[in-house]
């Protein structure tokens, strides 16, 4: 499967005062995120006078989102733009799965092991991928990673697969 764009004309289910497509479907996908970070804040506590509560940040950046994509929106009902384009699932679902993996594994394995194995499954997202490469960076990643986080900021996160500890 090719990653370029095919020349075949394009069908598209979106109305016909929509002149950019690409424009309009991304300004209602930032919009969609900032209504569901404002839902996500609602709960925390917001400003009181001069002075922040926890939820303050969180609400002015997505009030702030929803404005921007909501120009973005605008344009693509104003201005030409490009029809939306095909979309290669393939390295946000493995980056995606990397992060779950990473979270779900850093207590029992450690730090070494789930960081490494993130990174090479992050690398599964890209068919270019050369996998002696991708393990020596890896391999350095993960050195660094073992000594900024223990070492350098003092965090204490288990190294190593509690197995072997024991």
């Amino acid at each position: 499967m090719s990653d370029t764009p095919s020349r075949a004309p394009v069908h598209s289910i979106l109305p016909k005062w929509v002149r950019g497509p690409q424009d309009f479907v991304g300004g209602i996908a930032l919009m969609a995120l900032a209504v569901f970070a404002l839902w996500a804040s609602s709960d925390l506590q917001g400003m009181h006078g001069f002075s922040f509560g926890a939820g303050t940040a969180p609400r002015i950046f997505a009030v702030l989102l929803l404005l921007l994509g909501g120009g973005v929106a605008v344009m693509g009902i104003l201005k030409d733009g490009p029809a939306i384009a095909a979309y290669s699932w393939r390295g946000p679902l493995f980056v995606a799965l990397s992060i779950l993996f990473f979270a779900m594994a850093i207590r029992p394995l450690g730090l070494v092991v789930s960081a490494f194995s993130s990174f090479l499954i992050a690398a599964l997202g890209s068919h270019e991928t050369r996998w002696l490469e991708a393990i020596v960076v890896g391999a350095c990643l993960t050195l660094g990673c073992a000594l900024l986080f223990p070492y350098v900021l003092g965090l204490p996160m288990p190294m190593f697969p509690r197995f072997l500890i024991q």
